[in-house]
């Protein structure tokens, strides 16, 4: 007895290659179409699928249904050319259904294959299977988009005389994935204003993304009324677009108030205001927010993690950071690369640089980033040693630095003042092309004149042929650590009657401290001057530091005093510092006081600040004052920070 619904029963129960064998030979002698498709969905179960298909091509005659089956099988497991090849070989063309050009348009769209989409566009219109189905519609949309291909896609769309709410929302989509925001808020706009379309929930997220990626606030809360007068809110991914939204705009109070009254919150909810937290300076709210996730038994996932372990990082606070850890460690985290490079970059920004070097050495896998997280913390903490010696590792590994990392690393070489280090990385930043990278080019110049030898700082600077204003101001900056303020104002001359380079802050620092390093009182008030009337330039605290400096160094403390007491911007310790270093030489003690309660204001615990002043009042002959400022360094236990040179012998 081989009636159709046994054999359909016995396939129901078939599991093995052998009885599969048995019923393709009697699939083929029926010709039943109805079997032939059960059969084809065994093949992708049981047999690989190029084994599967080879199979399929022996069926008689498979009906419209068994061949979109096998395209529906194929394209689940992701054999996207299979379905093409299918799609091209397979019988008279009207038969074709629209799940058919379904499949076939989701396989261009991850094969990125516009012309083919295109082909099968053309088609779908010649046959009529197009305007049709709406569905078919945001297939060929979403298709278009996958590729890049917008202007495409608005062209399939204006197709549809009377569109619904798919296809708005496929077009909106396709905008806003390929980083569109203003255009997809633009259809967005039409959708609802001019075609009076209700926005769904999928549409309002992509809407509200379309808003974040443009950082448009006002945009955002727009969207944000129109979701409360529809009655959308109780969407929680909605309700997570709202909020990253708010977070991404930098915008603490609105994501703070949306974050209480959402009615449900998942891991991304928690995660998105963990991180909103963490980058705009609320790094201890951000690890209460995390330690309130955990109490209520919410799983953090790595994002979570990250955001915490970079409010640690922010705030210095490296026990919860190491507390992080642990339980990083517990909840199985241990070995993602993101989680352990974050790690790095707290235990580096936490001045615990042992910490991070042991995790780095214990780390199963290594990527670039986590490479040049180590590195750059190594050059943070003052390790100069330990960063070259993991460029060496970098080298090794065949890792290959980027601009950042170049950079932070001849910084790390102007510290040790090796002349054949800083020739060895010269060479590199040649090979490896960096040396058209201004900043880059600006810091080979600045290791030269660190190393002593400002010849060949010299002729890395001539032999720039682009030549912006780091470039210029790291020369004068050369110049200057040399004493040759003469030759750095000679060059800025030429900078500016040769050149349309114009001089910015950094340029009349560099100008100011080599006519500081050389004694120039007036020709450094000049250039403070043109950096005010000339340049509209304000000056900052390093700026009015050394002109105090070159004023005190003439004995005109009253003048320098009036000078800090016109300053706009924040007095530092770099200005009452010189000013109180120019009492000590011109023995005034009433300004030197001034000067030193306005540094120990600033920072209590520098014992440099006690001992200037003690030594003021003592040149002073106030001797009994004098004794009386010992007394604070010897019972906080204050030690004054040594000089350490950079000469190597």
């Amino acid at each position: 007895m081989r009636s159709p619904e046994l054999v359909l029963k016995v396939v129901g129960v078939c599991r093995t290659t052998n009885f599969l064998t048995q019923l393709h030979s009697l699939t083929i002698r029926t010709y039943d179409t109805h079997l032939a498709a059960k059969i084809t969905d065994l093949y992708f179960e049981l047999l690989p699928a190029q084994t599967a298909r080879k199979l399929f091509d022996e069926i008689p005659h498979p009906n419209i249904y068994t061949c979109n089956r096998i395209l529906q099988r194929f394209c689940g497991k992701n054999r996207y050319e299979e379905v093409l090849s299918l799609f091209s070989s397979m019988f008279s063309f009207e038969k074709v259904d629209h799940f058919t050009l379904l499949f076939a348009l989701k396989a261009c769209s991850a094969l990125k294959a516009t012309k083919f989409g295109k082909i099968i566009h053309g088609l779908g219109k010649k046959y009529g299977k197009i305007h049709s189905n709406m569905f078919l519609g945001s297939g060929l949309i979403d298709m278009y988009s996958r590729c890049g291909d917008m202007d495409d896609a608005f062209r399939a769309f204006e197709e549809y005389s009377k569109p619904d709410i798919v296809l708005w929302t496929t077009l909106v989509t396709g905008y806003e994935k390929n980083f569109k925001p203003d255009e997809a808020l633009a259809v967005f706009t039409g959708m609802v204003m001019a075609h009076c379309i209700s926005p769904d929930p999928i549409t309002l997220v992509t809407v509200v993304s379309a808003c974040t990626q443009l950082l448009n606030l006002k945009a955002g809360k727009s969207v944000h009324a129109h979701v409360f007068r529809m009655g959308n809110e109780s969407s929680l991914s909605l309700s997570n677009a709202l909020l990253n939204l708010y977070a991404k705009s930098g915008s603490m109070f609105y994501a703070g108030n949306w974050f209480r009254v959402m009615e449900e919150k998942d891991v991304i909810s928690w995660s998105c205001m963990i991180s909103c937290c963490a980058h705009n300076d609320a790094t201890d709210r951000a690890t209460s927010l995390f330690d309130e996730m955990i109490y209520k038994g919410i799983e953090p996932n790595v994002a979570c993690v990250i955001s915490a372990l970079q409010a640690c990082e922010a705030c210095c606070n490296l026990d919860k950071g190491r507390e992080i850890h642990k339980l990083a460690l517990q909840k199985g985290f241990g070995l993602d690369i993101l989680v352990s490079t974050t790690l790095i970059d707290m235990y580096m920004g936490c001045c615990s640089p042992q910490e991070a070097i042991v995790l780095f050495d214990r780390m199963p896998s290594k990527d670039p980033v986590s490479w040049f997280a180590l590195l750059c913390g190594c050059v943070q903490n003052g390790m100069a040693n330990k960063s070259m010696q993991i460029f060496c590792d970098m080298m090794a590994n065949d890792i290959q630095p980027d601009a950042t990392v170049m950079i932070k690393l001849l910084g790390a070489c102007s510290d040790l003042g090796v002349l054949q280090l800083t020739s060895c990385l010269h060479s590199y930043v040649i090979r490896g092309g960096f040396i058209s990278n201004s900043f880059i080019g600006s810091s080979v110049i600045d290791c030269y004149a660190k190393c002593g030898c400002l010849e060949e700082a010299i002729n890395v600077f001539e032999s720039l042929t682009d030549k912006d204003v780091v470039i210029w101001s790291s020369m004068f900056a050369g110049y200057g650590i040399h004493g040759q303020a003469r030759e750095s104002i000679k060059l800025f001359h030429r900078m500016v009657t040769d050149t349309m380079v114009c001089p910015n802050k950094v340029t009349f620092l560099s100008i100011l401290a080599a006519c500081s390093h050389a004694g120039f009182v007036e020709e450094g008030i000049e250039f403070f001057n043109m950096m005010l009337n000339e340049y509209d330039l304000m000056p900052e605290s390093k700026h009015y530091a050394i002109i105090v400096d070159l004023l005190g160094r003439i004995g005109e403390l009253d003048k320098a005093m009036c000078l800090i007491n016109q300053m706009q911007s924040r007095v530092g310790a770099h200005v009452w510092g010189a000013l109180l270093g120019a009492c000590r030489i011109h023995q005034n003690a009433e300004i030197g006081e001034i000067a030193a309660r306005n540094l120990l204001q600033l920072d209590p615990d520098h014992a440099g600040y006690y001992i200037l002043l003690s030594n003021v009042y003592a040149v002073d002959g106030k001797w009994d004052d004098a004794a009386e400022l010992r007394g604070p360094i010897k019972e906080r236990e204050l030690k004054k920070i040594t000089g350490q040179s950079v000469v190597r012998l």
